[in-house]
């Protein structure tokens, strides 16, 4: 994959995840963009938008571009729902260096 921005979707990188073969895409969440089912993602970032308490967790090609997203209240709502997603992601994050 590309190295990670620092924003991704406008907003700012908390942690990522490249999404290889120590995870497993669950199923759990169906995706739909533009009337396409999306399948399993290059890498999951949560970022934050300036001013904005949420958190998103975006599902991004290799190349950091956003193909999914979901709004989350916390940032443990997101990564509870990245490893719903995704098995195994828990232990992957990584911070922005």
């Amino acid at each position: 994959m590309k190295a990670i921005p620092t924003r991704i979707g406008g907003g700012s990188v908390i942690c990522f995840s490249p999404v290889d073969e120590r995870h497993r895409h669950t199923g759990n969440c169906q995706q739909i963009v533009t009337g396409v089912l999306q399948g399993p993602v290059a890498g999951l970032a949560i970022c934050q938008l300036d001013d904005d308490d949420a958190f998103y967790l975006f599902g991004c090609d290799a190349e950091w571009n956003v193909v999914t997203d979901t709004w989350h209240q916390s940032l443990d709502k997101a990564k509870a729902q990245a490893e719903f997603e995704y098995d195994g992601i828990s232990e992957t994050w990584q911070s922005p260096t």
